[in-house]
């Protein structure tokens, strides 16, 4: 069972789509185990993007990031990675595919709704900036049964 990062960015807040993102991936059969609203820190936002530092558009995705809450969830499922990845769609909105997150709800790449892990090594790494190991939940997929440590 795989588990990727989703971020629900500041655009998606704003405009009321977290739960229609939320849905969606639902829909694809990924289960949500975590999920928090939150406001990204400086700190945070520089770790998160650490990969895009130097590059000319970094500091306006620092000040996009922080600008106001975000809700954050990490989701699993088979292949999760690909499947939340071909839900969101491509980066910039106007390429991404009719059906997709930004194909139908996104308006420019700078406000593309959403983030989602490139690949199970990035989604090991960001679901560990953002949430804690006790903050995720065990969902056993084969029994349908959640798994309490109680």
């Amino acid at each position: 069972m795989e588990r990727t990062l989703i971020l629900a960015k500041p655009d998606a807040v704003q405009r009321g789509l977290v739960g229609d993102i939320i849905a969606r991936l639902e829909r694809r059969g990924l289960q949500i185990v975590a999920l928090k609203l939150m406001r990204v820190t400086p700190a945070l936002a520089h770790e998160h993007y650490k990969e895009h530092q130097g590059k000319p558009f970094f500091a306006g995705l620092i000040d996009y990031i922080t600008s106001c809450p975000i809700v954050a969830m990490v989701v699993q499922g088979p292949r999760a990675v690909d499947v939340a990845r071909s839900t969101i769609g491509a980066t910039d909105p106007a390429a991404a595919a009719p059906g997709t997150i930004r194909g139908d709800l996104g308006l420019t790449v700078g406000r593309n709704l959403v983030h989602g892990s490139d690949s199970p090594a990035s989604a090991a790494r960001e679901v560990a900036l953002f949430f804690r190991p006790d903050e995720l939940l065990d969902y056993a997929r084969s029994s349908d049964t959640w798994i309490s440590e109680n």
